[in-house]
């Protein structure tokens, strides 16, 4: 099944968690920040995986 035009994939927090290789718990700190865009559905969070994307290029250094 195609993804609609101008639909994002939405990510669970365990989804971001994973990807990061942080905890849980840190993804929900960076939500409750507000560095971390989210949406919520019910009683749980979804992220935009390009929102994800900018937040990790937004903090990425380079070292050396």
């Amino acid at each position: 099944m195609a993804k609609p035009e101008g639909r994002e994939r939405l990510m669970t927090v365990a989804e971001v968690a994973t990807l990061m290789r942080v905890s849980t718990m840190t993804v929900y700190r960076l939500i409750n920040a507000g560095d971390l865009p989210s949406v919520r559905i019910g009683k749980s969070y979804r992220l935009r995986e390009s929102d994800v994307d900018h937040y990790l290029a937004s903090r990425y250094t380079q070292a050396g």
